[in-house]
């Protein structure tokens, strides 16, 4: 997980780097997700990484200011409805769903599109991931609140066996952009689901201001 999600954005800038500065420009484009803002609890490794990554492009968004055609992008969606849920690895012994409402992967390739035409620091993807972003900064005790939520949800999730996923073979399934989560699932599920987790940020924002 570290690997991939920091160390991998660290190879590939020392890489691209030193032509960016040849050519005095260039746009180096992160993804970090709304998990580089708020923490998921039972992904700590996941956690660990985001945050990681989402301080090295600040430092190096400083460390590059000489140079103001060099540009660090930063996209945070929300959850993103691909087959990585169902080829990721899985440890915890339970099923893992995505919860909705789940980004469309084309959002996320359009605003990578936007942001190598037109550099700006960062860019949010889905209104869940503005909404957590001001919910987290503004909330006390939201980590320990968050962790309780999905560990009950994890408890009530249906039991499997361990597996590695795609880590050290390919994954299985047919080869896809999509997840096929968002049309799995009944629109009046999606929509409850949606609405409730949207109502827990607004009441968590309204409880931040009251303190």
């Amino acid at each position: 997980m570290v690997q991939t999600d920091l160390i991998g954005y660290l190879r590939g800038a020392h890489v691209v780097l030193p032509y960016f500065k040849q050519q005095n420009g260039g746009v180096l484009i992160n993804t970090l997700s709304v998990g580089s803002w708020v923490p998921q609890p039972f992904a700590v490794a996941y956690s660990a990484s985001k945050f990681g990554l989402r301080g090295f492009s600040q430092a190096l968004r400083g460390e590059l200011a000489q140079w103001p055609g060099i540009h660090v992008c930063d996209v945070y969606p929300w959850v993103v409805d691909t087959p990585g849920f169902r080829d990721g690895g899985n440890y915890a012994g339970r099923s893992l769903q995505p919860p909705p409402p789940l980004c469309d992967p084309r959002q996320v390739a359009e605003a990578m599109v936007s942001l190598a035409l037109h550099p700006r620091h960062s860019t949010s993807v889905g209104v869940m991931a503005t909404l957590l972003r001001f919910a987290h900064f503004i909330t006390p005790g939201s980590d320990r609140l968050s962790g309780l939520l999905t560990g009950a949800v994890l408890r009530r999730a249906e039991r499997v066996a361990p597996s590695s996923g795609n880590l050290f073979h390919p994954a299985l399934g047919q080869r896809r952009i999509d997840g096929g989560w968002r049309t799995s699932r009944p629109r009046q599920h999606t929509l409850l689901v949606a609405g409730g987790i949207a109502a827990g940020v607004v009441g968590l924002l309204l409880y931040g201001r009251k303190r």
